[in-house]
């Protein structure tokens, strides 16, 4: 009786432990509260703090009512991290501003407590457009590569890239891009207008990248990855160079990979394509589907201009890719809004292409996102062939003026709330007026962007799991929720 009456009592007890540690569990899970920042249309606010509101237990939302939900079991990509590209141009620009305004302009964009914390830098392998000429870092001719040098870019652009590492702190990732090799290589003997790299430079432009990778390593700034080339499917009438997919195929399955691991190099990320999101698909196929060339390729970089055709962003081409090849890395390596105009440095639609395109590639499998300049000045350059265009900042080099674009802010949304290592949650909205993406960082805390494209200001109903907030959003803005 007594053995019977003792099981009884534990049994008991353990069933009290039970629902003690579900309802703590519980608790646990629960929200209090979220605190909204917002960037809107024709207001001050600027990634400003604007409410915090309370979660209370859920019901069922109505058709009449726009919801966006959250489910934070559902987890997917790993968070890289968001930057942009310290090219020839910005350096320049850099370099003429005061002192004051230099340092406020590294806070800005790297700082994670009072700017917007990027995390991500890309840089150009010797000249591209945003340079104030064409230059390589060997005298033309030289194929075994004797007299490489960087000096060049120990003017400008080192300095900046150290500044911007010190500001940024540990963890800044730096990857590197080629816009063309130098002109004796090529099928044109020229860095401009396309052409090709002749077969018998193979391995010496594959050296190049090796010497590149170890001269910066050399001045102190760490390379974690490179692409094999930017747009290779782009005649410019600046630097380019084409590559079919095969070409990149075969130039990294039996170069640019076995040179980079005979130098003990294979940790650096190799990222192929580097293009727009129109023909991804096919690159990735025939690069992804050779064994001995997918083993170096750890993602896959993609670029924003495909509608020049006067079609839509092609986002279902990125989720193509993530579907079909899940183990590789999707990366947005550039974007920008072209065709500078003075008159749009605060045009909201400028901002609006950030902010879909953000959300859309994160939402289909896109790990870290780049910007290109970081930089400009008054004139959309310098650029050494008149292809200017807008960054999220200008200076006027005139007056050491800064001139922060909406575009900055949009950025900021993701860049100042996701930080790198997180993951990506579930998350969706009931009406097309809104687009939402979110994350989860490690320290538990989640960070939600909140986007509304149309003339209203909208009411919605944020939902977490099985509790729920009442917020609003103002006409054409952007918001990040915290909580």
């Amino acid at each position: 009786m007594m053995k019977r009456i003792l099981c009884i009592t534990s049994i008991v007890t353990l069933i009290i432990i039970a629902s003690v540690n579900i309802i703590t569990a519980q608790k646990k899970d629960e929200i209090s509260s979220v605190t909204v920042y917002t960037t809107a249309s024709n207001t001050e606010y600027r990634l400003s703090k604007t409410g915090e509101f309370n979660f209370n237990k859920s019901v069922q939302p109505l058709e009449s009512e726009i919801s966006v939900f959250v489910n934070t079991t559902k987890e997917f990509q790993k968070f890289l991290g968001i930057g942009g590209a310290i090219t020839d141009a910005s350096a320049e620009v850099f370099a003429k501003l005061p002192f004051d305004k230099q340092k406020e302009f590294l806070t800005a964009y790297y700082d994670k407590e009072n700017g917007i914390g990027y995390s991500l830098i890309r840089t150009n392998i010797h000249s591209c457009d945003f340079s104030s000429s064409s230059y390589t870092y060997i005298q033309e001719g030289d194929k075994e590569l004797k007299t490489f040098s960087i000096d060049h870019d120990k003017q400008f652009r080192i300095p900046l890239i150290k500044n911007a590492i010190e500001k940024a702190g540990k963890g800044i990732l730096l990857f590197v891009s080629p816009w063309s090799p130098p002109a004796f290589m090529k099928s044109n003997n020229s860095m401009l207008q396309g052409g090709k790299l002749l077969p018998e430079f193979y391995q010496s432009w594959a050296n190049y990248f090796v010497k590149f990778i170890k001269a910066y390593e050399a001045e102190g700034i760490p390379i974690w990855g490179l692409t094999v080339q930017n747009e290779p499917m782009a005649k410019q009438r600046w630097e380019s160079c084409i590559f079919t997919s095969e070409e990149e195929r075969d130039f990294l399955k039996k170069f640019l990979g076995p040179t980079l691991a005979k130098n003990k190099l294979s940790s650096k990320k190799i990222i192929v394509w580097d293009h727009n999101r129109d023909l991804i698909n096919q690159r990735v196929n025939t690069i992804l589907g050779d064994s001995e060339a997918a083993k170096y390729v750890w993602g896959i970089g993609f670029h924003w201009y495909e509608p020049w055709s006067g079609g839509q962003p092609m986002y279902v081409n990125v989720a193509n890719v993530n579907q079909s090849y899940p183990s590789k890395n999707l990366i947005f390596t550039e974007g920008c809004v072209e065709k500078y105009d003075s008159a749009k440095l605060n045009y909201w639609p400028n901002a609006e292409r950030y902010g879909i395109s953000m959300i859309n590639d994160f939402n289909n499998g896109t790990v870290g996102w780049t910007d290109w300049n970081i930089l400009l000045d008054e004139t959309g350059g310098p650029n050494h062939k008149n292809n200017l265009c807008f960054s999220p900042i200008h200076a006027n080099t005139k007056t050491g003026e800064l001139i922060y674009t909406p575009s900055y802010f949009y950025i900021g949304h993701f860049s100042k709330f996701i930080k790198p290592g997180a993951k990506r949650i579930s998350s969706s909205a009931s009406r097309s007026q809104l687009l939402t993406t979110s994350f989860k960082n490690n320290d538990g805390k989640i960070a939600t962007v909140v986007m509304n494209l149309s003339d209203e200001k909208i009411k919605y109903k944020l939902y977490v799991n099985m509790q729920s907030a009442e917020l609003e959003i103002l006409p054409h803005a952007i918001e990040t929720l915290i909580y």
